[in-house]
């Protein structure tokens, strides 16, 4: 069967993908947030799984990620909410997250458990690419599970080779070599960024993360690659006008 991640690659309009951190603003949120996403016409949905120590992840998504674990958030509960998720979103649905929950969990049993639910795909920003080659890509084959990688203005041009080889689904770009965070515009260097990328011509389709926040800069992203991803601008959005106004939202971005 298809991955629907591929599946939406396939039909080639530039993607908008939201992050949010599972458990926030409140516990029972994850599911009403999927299903006004998905009524909004997003294309995709990264789904933070909360971790008391993400490296990657600026102020906004950090505090996120604390008051989800303060609400009770864990992997067992998250699995617990998306037990039925598929009886109502047709979407991808990436879970992104940090190794060492997985690990205790159980990298196995984690795998199945996405499976089971109907997961697309992993974004795990601190598995390097080299050890999930080596000693995980049969076991998230085996679950029908990408796992996308990140790459940063610094990223070399043979790793980004590597990584366009030993992963599918798609490349997310990341920015600037900061960390995740809202910005209004982007410079120069970014766009330079974004054009080098493009004219790589990988085989994977790429998509933009990190400072994407209002309808400006969600233009110049998707400009040469095939989508973006916004996250910390959702989450702020979440915490002051709530989830029954995530239309609103979307449409500041599209429209």
């Amino acid at each position: 069967m298809i991955n629907r991640i591929d599946k939406k690659f396939q039909e080639d309009k530039k993607l908008l993908s939201i992050y949010f951190s599972a458990g926030h603003p409140s516990l029972e949120d994850t599911v009403p947030i999927l299903k006004k996403l998905q009524a909004a016409k997003v294309d995709m949905v990264e789904i933070g799984l909360p971790f008391s120590d993400p490296l990657a992840d600026g102020p906004t998504i950090q505090e996120s990620s604390t008051q989800a674990l303060s609400n009770g958030m864990t992997t067992d509960k998250l699995f617990s909410q998306l037990e039925n998720i598929r009886k109502y979103i047709n979407i991808p649905l990436v879970l992104m997250g940090y190794f060492n929950p997985m690990m205790q969990f159980g990298i196995e049993k984690f795998c199945k458990c996405c499976e089971s639910i109907g997961i697309d795909g992993l974004i795990i920003p601190d598995l390097p690419v080299d050890i999930y080659h080596e000693k995980y890509k049969i076991l998230f084959d085996k679950h029908g599970l990408y796992n996308m990688f990140l790459i940063t203005p610094q990223t070399p041009e043979k790793r980004i080779r590597y990584i366009d080889k030993v992963s599918n689904g798609f490349i997310y770009m990341v920015s600037s070599a900061s960390v995740t965070g809202a910005k209004n515009t982007f410079g120069d260097s970014q766009k330079d960024y974004f054009k080098r990328i493009s004219g790589m011509r990988l085989s994977s389709p790429t998509v933009v993360g990190f400072g994407i926040s209002n309808a400006s800069t969600y233009s110049t992203a998707i400009e040469h690659s095939n989508g973006a991803i916004i996250g910390s601008a959702f989450i702020k959005f979440l915490e002051d006008k709530g989830v029954n106004k995530i239309a609103d939202f979307i449409s500041s971005i599209r429209d």
